[in-house]
């Protein structure tokens, strides 16, 4: 197994576990009525931050498990790639000014980015994610991108079901953690 295949499946199983984490955080925090500066807020956020590095990075990682036979499918998964690694920075930079109201006030996310950075992410991670179910199903089963939009549908109906989505993540991600990627790319080099 290669370097590249121990960070995928590595990611794949970090991500879901910081998110959880930070939805755990985000619940004790907001016990008190309100969410905001205070040691569950700066530890959730911390974990949220570390989630959205790993997840920048998976989202190159799974470009580079995508089977690319044709001009057109490799702009798109590249396309799909500069989405995903765009929406994850904006998710950093708002984390940044979550835990530092200094940088928050220094060089504030313009708007609309807040809108469109976490689509442009959603949109990237999960087209990736179906090229791959399409490239490789049997490594990849078509339930892996379902769960994982069903894991941001949750956060998007209620900041408080991120552990839940959190689980409904590692679910989607399993498929990643438990394939050898390297099989992945050793079967795309033999077609």
């Amino acid at each position: 197994m290669t370097e590249t295949t121990r960070t995928t499946r590595l990611f794949a199983l970090l991500v879901p576990l910081f998110m959880f984490l930070y939805g755990v955080f985000r619940l004790i925090d907001g016990r008190d009525g309100g969410h905001g500066p205070g040691p569950a807020w700066n530890i959730g956020h911390s974990f949220f931050f570390a989630a959205f590095l790993l997840l920048g990075a998976l989202v190159v990682e799974l470009r580079s498990l995508v089977h690319v036979d044709t001009a057109r499918r490799a702009a798109v998964a590249g396309a799909a790639m500069v989405a995903g690694v765009f929406g994850a920075a904006c998710f950093l930079w708002v984390i940044l000014g979550d835990l530092f109201p200094r940088f928050d006030d220094a060089a504030p996310l313009p708007g609309p980015l807040e809108l469109v950075g976490p689509l442009a992410f959603q949109l990237g991670i999960l087209t990736l994610l179906v090229m791959l179910v399409v490239s490789r199903p049997r490594q990849l089963p078509a339930w892996s991108p379902a769960l994982v939009f069903v894991a941001f549908l949750l956060i998007a109906v209620n900041l408080d079901l991120i552990p839940v989505a959190a689980l409904a993540l590692l679910a989607g991600f399993a498929p990643l953690v438990r394939t050898r990627t390297g099989s992945l790319r050793a079967s795309e080099s033999a077609s």
